[in-house]
């Protein structure tokens, strides 16, 4: 028996419980490099290596196919097409269309269309490029314009409405209409796409994935093999960064590896390079949208006609939902009066896009924001002003959303007069006009925007989580969950909130790797809600066993429930003590499980897409952030002066990561709305597919004067001890920064022209806009 005396006495910050800032479990590791990722497993016995042979051309049929210089290679053990796949060959992951490998025809360039595996990696690559491959090449549709001409969709089109949007804007004083290109976003996580697969016992198979959703892998393994899921075993410990690339788009590489293993009997790894990478894999969806809003004279928004065209790539995947998504927040913050929302889902010859941080929101976020900026534009006032006079309250029904869901607990109005007063937005403004006015050249500008993120899965059956513990007799806790780690800290999370139940130290929580034999038909980690969902699952079961400790303490020790505390590392029982681990032991001694597993589902959600109305998000995360950029109108640069940033964590489980979180998403967002450009040319090839032709944030892109603090107000709704979710949301801070830069240029036509620049706002597309806002000032005279 093994007694716990590090616990004794310890507060709960010191034993790590929530609300105390504990490192990431892993930081040691990611830094030391003692981190383990797929590609870091030691490799088996016997272990090929897979490769695939990849489009050349973007669309068309494939006339001839002939792989015999391939299978001459030296080292090559296999080579496999569409024909050799046992079973399913279709692995769309909501609908179908999206083939394991092309099957005569391909529609995208980079798509996938035989597999060799070889007994090195070098090997396999180069066999992959000695194929013969003729495609009669069709006219390929590679814009979302071009799939707008042609009605080319992959979904059919949705539409939200509240009122009569037609009307209202026939009425309205002003009417302020525009449109907005929104570029896509490479994932750029730092993990490729890796999976390794081990054949097992009666045709089974072990699959290591980088993977955000094993379950989903695990099902789409077992169809390609067709053999049942119970045979097949998904285990991953962690990512070396997902962002949502790795949500649907990680199981066609464990497919491919299972298949390849199967037919030779032999482990097989698939890791791809980081060019391949980006071109055949999806990417956040790029985006067209137009609005036309009828405002009054004070700027008031009184009606609204909006259309957001995704960009989806050559199938479905999750474009669906995340167009949903893009719709849902195309209000952001603000009450749109009568308003009509339509979304369309447009098929291209690209690769099939799919999730990113935020999913559609942050696509929804910036087209209100660009709406508000140039109502403000119109009207002559200030944008914030503009803003708050825009946002949801509580008179008659401006707290109902365009999806008629109530804007409960809305904090923001409050949480904007705070940043303004941190950030001394108002001084900062006056003082920002008056350079300007004598600054012929370098125009500085200032924004503040806030975000209103809704929480939930949209897809009603996602919001479910389940979790095991095992207590053992020496007081130590093993967790297992069904969310993936992938740098965020999630497994961090749930440790805190274990050990605060059982009130011992968190050294002694141990969780292990997500694995579908430990916890079924597990959610995807995304949309914000892993630790809402794991960690509620991870609570449920340690209370479980908590209360089963508590009755038999009862029984045996004669006291009254009220006179057991688990506190501490100690359990009190009446004037007595003892550690956690010393009640563990005697209560296996008296046959009292110590074993449990946990469930969770989120209450209160759905959504009717028929009469497109309902409550599609449990709660509301919120913040704003201000940023003041430098723009040098010769040359289109710009620099990033000073950012403030409030954001609303509920009740946070961890500060420190909480903090790293809305850092990294800010930056991540930074890139998108500014340096982040995915280039395709005429013949649907990607041209950015490296790190030297693809932009992201370094660290000279970052402010000197870089604020970040959390809200603190306890989440009203019963999530996990009142937090809130915090990865995706503060994602969308970035676009303040967008709407500095617009403010600078505006500053050109003294704020009475609000120019158009899509995103991402590379210094050429500034200069382009500097330049067009020029030419408009002087043809008005």
């Amino acid at each position: 028996m093994r007694s716990m005396p590090n616990s004794h006495n310890k507060t709960d910050q010191a034993l790590g419980h929530t609300g105390s800032s504990r490192k990431h479990e892993s930081a040691h590791k990611h830094v030391t490099g003692e981190a383990i990722y797929v590609d870091d497993i030691p490799e088996p016995a016997g272990m090929l290596f897979a490769y695939c042979g990849f489009s050349p051309k973007a669309r068309g049929k494939i006339t001839k196919l002939n792989l015999s210089a391939v299978s001459q290679c030296e080292g090559v053990v296999a080579v496999m097409t569409a024909d050799d796949v046992p079973g399913h060959l279709d692995i769309g992951a909501v609908f179908p269309g999206e083939p394991l490998l092309a099957n005569g025809e391909v529609e995208f360039l980079g798509q996938p269309i035989f597999v060799v595996a070889a007994t090195s990696y070098n090997a396999a690559r180069k066999a992959a490029r000695k194929a013969e491959i003729d495609i009669d090449a069709e006219p390929a549709i590679i814009t979302v314009n071009q799939a707008l001409d042609a009605e080319s969709f992959v979904r059919p089109q949705h539409t939200q409405q509240r009122g009569d949007a037609s009307s209202a804007l026939s009425r309205s004083a002003h009417i302020v209409e525009g449109e907005q290109y929104i570029g896509g976003q490479e994932h750029f996580y730092l993990e490729g796409q890796v999976a390794l697969a081990i054949p097992a016992e009666d045709r089974g198979m072990m699959v290591y994935s980088s993977s955000q959703h094993p379950t989903e892998v695990q099902k789409l393994v077992a169809e390609v093999l067709h053999i049942p899921m119970s045979q097949v075993t998904v285990d991953m410990r962690r990512m070396g960064g997902g962002f949502g690339g790795k949500e649907t788009q990680a199981a066609q590489w464990a497919c491919i590896a299972a298949i390849v293993a199967d037919k030779t009997n032999k482990p097989v790894k698939i890791r791809l390079a980081r060019a391949d990478d980006m071109s055949s894999t999806g990417k956040r969806h790029p985006f067209y949208n137009q609005f036309k809003i009828g405002i009054n004279e004070e700027g008031l928004i009184e009606g609204a006609d909006i259309t957001v065209n995704g960009e989806c790539g050559f199938a479905a995947d999750l474009s669906d939902a995340i167009v949903d998504r893009a719709m849902f927040h195309s209000d952001n913050a603000y009450y749109l009066g009568n308003a009509k929302i339509t979304g369309n889902r447009c098929k291209t010859n690209t690769v099939s896009h799919t999730a990113y941080r935020g999913f559609g929101g942050p696509k929804g976020v910036i087209l209100a924001e660009r709406m508000l900026d140039d109502i403000a534009r119109k009207v002559g006032k200030d944008p914030l002003d503009v803003r708050k006079l825009n946002l949801y309250n509580d008179e008659g029904d401006r707290n109902v959303t365009h999806y008629h869901q109530t804007v409960e607990h809305n904090i923001l109005p409050e949480l904007i007069e705070q940043l303004e007063d941190s950030s001394d937005y108002r001084a900062r403004r006056a003082a920002i006009t008056e350079f300007n006015k004598t600054s012929p050249i370098m125009k500085k500008g200032l924004a503040l925007t806030p975000v209103k993120f809704g929480i939930s899965f949209t897809v009603q059956h996602l919001n479910q989580a389940g979790a095991l513990i095992h207590v053992y007799t020496d007081g130590s806790v093993q967790v297992n969950h069904g969310g993936t780690e992938m740098g965020q800290g999630l497994h961090t999370k749930v440790g805190q909130i274990v050990a605060q139940e059982f009130g011992i130290d968190i050294s002694d929580i141990l969780v292990t790797a997500t694995r579908t034999d430990k916890v079924p038909n597990t959610s995807p980690t995304a949309a914000s809600s892993g630790t809402d969902l794991n960690g509620k699952a991870a609570q449920n079961a340690a209370k479980i066993i908590k209360q089963r400790l508590v009755d038999f303490a009862v029984e045996h020790f004669g006291l009254a429930t009220s006179a057991i505390e688990f506190s501490q590392g100690r359990i009190k029982l009446g004037a007595e003590q003892m550690t956690f681990a010393e009640l563990c032991q005697l209560a296996y001694m008296n046959r009292v499980s110590l074993s449990s597993t946990g469930y969770y589902k989120t209450p209160k959600i759905h959504y009717d897409r028929n009469t497109a109305s309902g409550r599609p998000f449990f709660y509301f995360a919120m913040g704003a952030s201000c940023s003041e950029v430098l723009v040098d109108t010769l040359t289109g640069e710009y620099q990033l002066s000073r950012v403030d940033i409030l954001h609303d964590v509920g009740t946070s489980l961890n500060p420190a990561i909480d903090v790293g979180q809305i850092e990294g998403a800010f930056a991540q967002g930074l890139g998108w709305v500014t340096t982040e450009e995915l280039v395709w040319n005429n013949e649907g090839r990607l041209t950015t597919n490296s790190g030297a032709t693809y932009k992201i944030p370094a660290v000279n892109d970052l402010p000197a004067d870089f604020n970040v603090e959390l809200f603190t107000r306890a989440n009203p709704e019963d999530t996990i001890y009142n937090s809130k979710a915090v990865g995706e949301p503060p994602f969308m801070h970035g676009i303040s920064v967008w709407c500095a830069i617009r403010d600078a240029v505006s500053s050109l036509s003294n704020y009475t022209v609000s120019p158009v620049i899509h995103t991402p706002a590379t210094p050429e597309k500034v200069l382009w806009a500097v330049k067009e806002l020029r030419q408009q000032v002087e043809k008005q005279g």
